[in-house]
């Protein structure tokens, strides 16, 4: 895909690495420094005529105080927006702050959300407790059925929310198919795109109305910066953060939103090297005589494989594997792996591990029917051990494994 630079719209084309390094990032103007400033300031100097509400007027591109907008938070968001190929962005302390943002945005007694039936734990179980609190109807489908998506619409049905590849299991959704259901009715389509990133998969480009991304992960890059954005059009990202922003308070340090602009300045380049080295182990994971299966995108042998290669330029670094043995393992991968941490989350260049039986994720974070529970066996089984994989050298991985799997009786 070829975009341009926010900033300069007589730019010639830029391509997905240029707009990673350049996209929202001008030289200042008082020092010439190159990289972005990190503006850590909590006011701004203001015009006598500004107004101490958020209602009121505060000048033209003027920064007032930070919850409401900031220099390096602004230079985050334009660069997410270009990447994602959206009108705006806004960025916020944590994914799961930008995912509540959008509910309040969205939804409001009374109001249905189709919900996809395996999801982020933490949106899970909002939608457990919190939504249902607030009298709003939750239905929750496997969205990769586009019957049970349909049949899920309602009319009051306002937005349908899915994550491709979910969590824990990479199970896909046709974005495309799901966004035409969706606008049918007059819903709105929200992708969680964490796992993909817009170097795989622009779902706005599919026709999604909203996308969440949990900065922490493959946007930072590098495990020391929590962070989540919220993007989609102009007009409802400026309600966002009017409303959900500066009133409910959930916004990004000015630090980790630097920290995190850095680190997408090699987004590209990281992505790539999560993929090969993902598709290294899994290949070696798939030949050993311990593994029963292994699930990766990028692999033939992945049921939505044909869906993988249409809808994904990148097949990234998450993949899962299973074993009859799986329950002597968690304590052996954390006493002898060396590279690979055995620990949660994901998409940091360092590779993380960890272990998720079947029984206990459907008992604590998803409400599901037993057709939707046996669609979740389908792809985990008893268990599954979700490899983030880094961007070490995979053989050096497949060798920390190796030495774990020896330890075995």
């Amino acid at each position: 895909m070829q975009t341009h630079s926010p900033d300069d719209e007589s730019s010639a084309p830029w391509g997905l690495s240029t707009q990673a390094v350049h996209a929202g990032e001008v030289p200042d103007p008082a020092t010439k420094a190159s990289s972005p400033n990190l503006v850590m300031s909590s006011t701004f100097l203001a015009d006598p005529e500004a107004s101490f509400s958020a209602e009121g007027s505060h000048g033209k591109d003027a920064y007032f105080y930070t919850r409401w907008a900031n220099p390096t938070v602004s230079q985050l968001e334009q660069k997410l927006a270009a990447l994602e190929n959206a009108e705006a962005a806004m960025a916020f302390a944590s994914g799961m702050a930008a995912v509540n943002a959008l509910f309040f945005h969205c939804l409001k007694p009374g109001d249905h959300l189709l919900l996809g039936d395996v999801i982020y734990a933490a949106v899970s179980e909002t939608a457990n407790d919190l939504l249902a609190e607030l009298g709003i109807e939750v239905t929750r489908v496997d969205t990769s059925d586009l019957d049970a998506v349909r049949a899920g619409i309602r009319d009051n049905t306002r937005l349908v929310y899915i994550e491709s590849p979910c969590n824990p299991i990479l199970r896909l959704t046709d974005i495309a198919a799901v966004a035409a259901i969706a606008h049918e009715t007059g819903a709105r389509l929200a992708v969680d795109s964490t796992f993909s990133t817009p170097v795989a998969t622009r779902p706005i480009e599919f026709g999604a109305d909203f996308v969440i991304h949990s900065l922490t992960k493959y946007l930072g890059g590098h495990g020391d910066a929590v962070g989540g954005a919220l993007l989609g059009p102009t007009n409802d990202l400026a309600e966002v953060r009017r409303k959900a922003g500066i009133r409910m308070g959930g916004v990004i340090s000015p630090f980790n939103a630097w920290l995190i602009l850095r680190g997408m300045a090699t987004l590209p380049l990281r992505m790539r090297a999560h993929e090969a080295a993902a598709v290294e182990v899994g290949q070696y994971l798939e030949r050993h005589p311990v593994i029963d299966r292994v699930t990766y995108p990028g692999f033939e042998s992945h049921p939505q494989f044909d869906l993988a290669r249409r809808q994904m330029s990148n097949f990234s670094g998450m993949l899962t594997f299973q074993t009859e043995r799986h329950a002597e393992l968690p304590r052996l991968f954390a006493k002898h792996l060396q590279v690979i941490h055995y620990a949660v989350s994901l998409g940091h260049h360092r590779s993380l591990l960890f272990y998720i039986p079947t029984d206990e994720i459907l008992r604590t974070s998803f409400s599901l029917t037993e057709a939707q529970e046996s669609g979740y066996r389908d792809y985990a089984g008893d268990a599954i051990f979700r490899l983030s994989v880094g961007i070490e050298d995979p053989e050096d991985l497949c060798t920390d494994l190796e030495q774990a799997f020896a330890a075995l009786p």
